[in-house]
């Protein structure tokens, strides 16, 4: 029912037509929570919006009326605190269903959202209070993050509350306390109180994998540029559940766990884990039977280990990966252990999904797929031309100052530098290395700072870890560049071996031969160090420049 509100059309004869002829209809002061969530309770009450479980039975059904109601309440509760349009609240939340409703009830008010991870330490924390100007934290009530949060109070002028999500703590606001004292009615605000489509509706703190994280800001247009990450991607279903798999402090939650799949029509699925387990997420995933299942290549490494063949996943009918690049391997053990074609996105916190594959031609495994139809895909030089078929080159997105689409980073807060390095020409710059096929695939290098220059030759980290996840003994593995007094640089490859393996010099030439034989064989590890597990940032990303700093104090 939505989908026509904001589209011209919802079905497409191929990628062709729907490259060519996908037409957003954005609203004028289009706000996610009106024109969401309150219009999904008008249409059906009874329509499923939420779907939450833990690891302690616990168990919670919320229709979108129900989300109607208390983010009403919510709203109430944040303008009592005088939180109003344009101020900043920072949640650390984990899955907790309260999300759903706090974060509504913001966009109703207009007032920017900033998830984070619940795996801050207070340093990261005073940095993103004050570098924000944030002025409510909205946590979890678990010892680890309260006192994180108490740590990072001192020096923090912006911050005027601490609200405690479950229970009640010492110098807190408790919001079970309060919720329910206030009236579910918040009437859409007008006149100055209104939202405006190029405000400020959500920012992000980037991943961190090299320097300080920036903060990368949407505008309230970013919901509708999610259609195309729900609808045509993870092609969530009206009425079905949709899981993905993303803790709430990631922007890959609000790539699959709210905006594009309530716009949808799919009800959301949410296993608040104390920690990843792969026994307990397929256990989930047969009691729930979500119809559409998203993940980061991470876990279905781990889940690709378990024996499949004592779980009906049958129920699911589409699944697809983002966050890191796939490797071939672990699509082809899926593929063979499931009978599903995992469909790749790429995309950032910059943006919904930039390319991706998509209904109209057959994913290649390893590739990001083709263009989605909101943004003018290209692969540049550094001269700013277009590359030919299968030179390496920048991904960007073309023609930003003639159009800027839905869903793309609007600016980078209070950083006008890098906003203006990043957005003020024709192109937002990725900063991602990429190449195109002759058939319009496009296929992941690598970061520009993790492409490796070794005797002369590029290499970029992508295709050697794809080469050594095919080799049974590596579980992860993460390809840098070791600083070599001939070279300039050599390849080395951090591994995390299987169950079955154990380090030795023996393993370490079987693997190395391994890559010869897989690809060219310049690119194969001429180091090789085996650890218990890789350096990630809070959101799972492995941390490659930790690596590589690591390697250059030795």
């Amino acid at each position: 029912m939505l989908l026509h509100k904001f589209l011209d059309r919802v079905e497409f004869d191929s990628y062709e037509d729907f490259k060519q002829n996908y037409k957003l209809n954005i609203p004028e002061n289009f706000n996610f929570g009106y024109d969401v969530v309150d219009a999904w309770a008008e249409y059906d009450k009874d329509k499923v919006a939420l779907v939450w479980c833990d690891d302690h039975d616990n168990e919670k059904i919320f229709t979108f009326d129900d989300i109607k109601r208390l983010s009403g309440k919510a709203a109430n509760f944040f303008k009592s605190l005088g939180i109003n349009k344009g101020d900043k609240v920072l949640f650390l939340m984990r899955q907790r269903y309260e999300y759903w409703f706090l974060a509504t009830a913001l966009h109703k008010i207009g007032a920017i959202l900033i998830p984070a991870s619940l795996q801050l330490t207070a340093k990261d924390i005073k940095y993103r209070v004050n570098a924000a100007g944030v002025k409510a934290i909205v946590a979890v009530n678990e010892p680890y993050i309260t006192e994180q949060v108490e740590l990072a109070e001192e020096n923090t002028p912006s911050l005027e509350h601490k609200i405690a999500v479950v229970g009640t703590r010492e110098g807190w606001i408790s919001l079970d306390e309060k919720l329910d004292s206030f009236s579910e009615d918040f009437p859409r605000p007008t006149g100055k109180d209104a939202t405006h489509n190029d405000e400020i509706f959500i920012t992000y703190f980037t991943s961190g994998t090299s320097g300080w994280p920036k903060m990368v800001a949407h505008n309230h247009t970013y919901p509708l540029g999610h259609i195309v990450t729900a609808k045509y991607w993870q092609k969530v279903i009206d009425n079905k559940l949709h899981m993905t798999a993303s803790d709430s402090g990631w922007a890959k939650f609000g790539w699959g766990k709210i905006y594009g799949q309530w716009v949808s029509g799919a009800g959301i699925f949410a296993y608040d884990a104390d920690k990843f387990v792969p026994h307990n997420m397929l256990e989930k995933l047969i009691k729930y039977k979500p119809a559409t299942f998203c993940a980061p290549p991470t876990i279905f490494r781990f889940l690709i280990h378990e024996d499949l063949t004592k779980y009906d996943l049958s129920f699911i009918t589409h699944c697809c990966t983002a966050g890191e690049p796939l490797n071939p391997e672990v699509y082809n053990k899926w593929l063979s252990l499931t009978g599903l074609r995992m469909c790749e996105g790429f995309g950032q916190s910059e943006s919904t999904v930039l390319l991706a594959n998509f209904d109209g031609f057959e994913p290649n495994p390893g590739s990001m797929g083709k263009p989605s139809p909101l943004y003018n895909i290209d692969i540049i030089d550094e001269d700013g031309n277009s590359c030919d078929v299968g030179e390496e080159g920048e991904l960007v997105v073309r023609d930003i100052d003639k159009y800027m689409p839905a869903g793309l980073v609007c600016e980078y807060l209070n950083d006008p530098e890098v906003t203006k390095e990043k957005l003020g020409g024709k192109f937002y710059h990725t900063g991602d290395i990429a190449w195109r096929d002759s058939k319009g695939y496009y296929w992941f290098v690598g970061r520009t700072d993790d492409v490796i220059k070794c005797s002369g030759y590029r290499i970029g980290p992508f295709e050697v870890e794809s080469a050594l996840m095919e080799h049974p003994s590596v579980l992860e593995c993460a390809i840098t560049a070791a600083p070599d007094p001939d070279r300039g640089q050599v390849v080395k490859a951090t591994i995390v071996l299987t169950k079955d393996y154990e380090p030795s010099d023996a393993l370490v030439r079987e693997l190395q031969d391994h890559v010869k034989h897989a690809t060219a064989p310049y690119k194969y590890p001429r180091i090789v160090e085996f650890v218990k597990e890789l350096p990630k940032t809070t959101s799972g990303k492995i941390r490659r420049v930790e690596i590589r700093e690591n390697d250059s104090k030795k």
